[in-house]
């Protein structure tokens, strides 16, 4: 195929990858923003088979390639079907973890295939190996600490962290030296993923589950940056283009999150990101004698004498998959009169954006949802705010003591609100790990129910008092 129209190809892939990204900022042009995406890949995948000679190679060569492309699209499908939306952060982590993997094993394969490599495929060997390994090891590491599986989901420290992180990215820089004077050594090349590898370990563990949004933009940024590195590998503009997008893309993330969460971009990338735990403190000297308990009944006669009601979505909401309720109930106190909006914090739940997704599946009206930083100078005005599953998001310990592992995170000041009525099944601890002062608070009503079961009940009881 013409050279010419392969860039033109390439170029017109690139155009519907930008516009794709853009389309994903915004619930409403999210789909739309989804097929861009794919159908600029679809094209970048023909144009690259077109330009390697590879749709008119042997029948074996070619059979390979489509079988290849045949089971991932039916893994890829089977789960993006059964995926749950509670789930959604361990899928991210596992298509970063297959991107950084992918990119260092191509990376290796074309440095055992090329005889003598030019000083750029050598380079960019090198980097995609380092980056590709951290990405894939770090991205299970996350995967297993969201899915339960064997890791704990607090933070794992243990002594000279730090600096062991640093000798071993010392190592993996001088392994990388070596690899760039004998390119021909595949034992140098294996011995730099190992030590890249153990390196993308321990700067995951130390992540506890308050600061995964977080982890999972820059592991999303670390996969960008590898396939863009792949691309120079193999000479290929869209795949230096798709990386650069990604690695840009979620490095912005990342510095979202980082202000959202009050960390620093360095502690990221060093595998810091949070803070040791202060002193422990106990939950039943906070709570005793001081958690009130209230009915579905009774948050419907607050609804009835209410102007104004904030509704706090978290990560219960998503466990219960209770967001179409959740709007059942905004629209009936919306019918009522009741002014209704949503307040959303930029981390709630297991990624960024996971109550815009689960809401947005809803039909919800993306103008009732409301960021942080728009919403918290309104709590004061409001009547009463509904807390559905959230929980270290309205911790006020985040702004009253230093101590606590979420000190400094800015937070929904729900409690600033005339009445705060929280839905929890219990008052375990959020992922943060730690007790809740709100659930003490004088203005606080708790409400213990599922999240699902709470919101319908509140509809009945609104419906008929």
């Amino acid at each position: 195929m013409n050279a010419v129209f392969i860039d033109l190809t390439y170029l017109f892939a690139s155009i519907l990858f930008i516009f794709g990204i853009k389309g994903l900022t915004h619930p409403r042009t999210a789909v739309r923003g989804n097929l861009l995406g794919a159908t600029g890949m679809l094209l970048a995948v023909v144009a690259t088979l077109a330009d390697r000679q590879v749709l008119g190679a042997g029948t074996q060569e070619l059979a390979l390639i489509l079988a290849g492309v045949l089971l991932g699209s039916v893994i890829g499908v089977t789960l993006a079907l059964k995926i749950q939306m509670t789930a959604m952060p361990q899928m991210v982590a596992l298509l970063n973890a297959f991107g950084g993997g992918a990119s260092a094993l191509i990376a290796g394969a074309v440095l055992a295939e090329v005889d003598d490599p030019t000083m750029q495929t050598a380079v960019a060997t090198v980097v995609s190996g380092i980056i590709g390994s951290v990405t894939f090891w770090g991205s299970l590491v996350a995967f297993d600490k969201l899915q339960g599986l064997m890791l704990p989901d607090h933070p794992v420290h243990f002594p000279a962290q730090q600096v062991g992180n640093g000798m071993l990215g010392v190592t993996a820089l001088g392994l990388g030296v070596w690899v760039l004077s004998d390119p021909s050594n595949l034992a140098a090349y294996g011995l730099l993923v190992a030590v890249a590898s153990v390196l993308g370990i321990l700067l995951t563990i130390p992540i506890g589950g308050a600061d995964m949004p977080v982890a999972i933009a820059v592991l999303n940024s670390y996969s960008g940056l590898a396939a863009a590195s792949t691309g120079f590998v193999l000479n290929n503009d869209i795949l230096i283009i798709t990386g650069s997008l990604v690695g840009a893309s979620g490095l912005i993330l990342t510095l979202i999150m980082c202000k959202a969460m009050n960390r620093s971009l360095m502690n990221v990338l060093m595998g810091a990101i949070g803070p040791d735990s202060g002193p422990a403190v106990d939950a039943d000297a906070m709570y005793a004698g001081r958690v009130k308990r209230t009915s579905a009944e009774e948050v419907a006669m607050l609804f009835d004498g209410a102007r104004r009601v904030v509704i706090v979505p978290g990560y219960g909401m998503a466990v219960a998959q209770a967001q179409h309720q959740v709007r059942d109930l905004a629209n009936l106190l919306q019918s009522r009169g009741t002014e209704v909006e949503f307040a959303i914090h930029p981390v709630a739940g297991r990624m960024p954006g996971h109550m815009n997704v689960l809401l947005a599946e809803a039909n919800v009206d993306y103008d009732k949802l409301r960021e942080m930083d728009d919403i918290n100078p309104s709590f004061e005005q409001t009547d009463v705010s509904l807390i559905i599953g959230a929980n270290d998001i309205v911790n006020p310990a985040a702004r009253t003591d230093p101590s606590s592992p979420i000190a400094g995170m800015p937070i929904l000041d729900v409690d600033k609100s005339r009445t705060v009525v929280v839905v929890k099944r219990s008052l375990s601890p959020g992922f943060a790990g730690i007790p809740n002062p709100l659930f003490a608070a004088d203005n606080t009503l708790m409400l213990f129910a599922d999240g699902k079961r709470a919101v319908l009940d509140l509809i009945t009881a609104i419906k008929e008092g």
